[in-house]
């Protein structure tokens, strides 16, 4: 399964559960538990919805589809 967003990293990072968030937007845990595992995925709205929360860029929800050039 590709990995599409880092919901699930980020969430982490702020501290945050997935009940937490499901409860401040209003869907169920199992949604966000299955955005977390990036078995669906959620709107742009919703991504939003979220940066907008956790304070974060929406970009940092999702993974980069660039690779980095390494710096030698």
């Amino acid at each position: 399964m590709k990995q599409i967003n880092r919901l699930k990293v980020v969430l982490v990072e702020k501290n945050k559960t997935g009940k937490w968030l499901a409860d401040t937007i209003g869907k169920d845990v199992a949604t966000i538990s299955r955005w977390c595992s990036n078995v669906t995925q959620p709107s742009l709205k919703v991504l939003y919805e979220i940066a907008e929360l956790l304070n974060v860029d929406i970009k940092d929800l999702l993974v980069s589809t660039k690779k980095r050039k390494r710096e030698d």
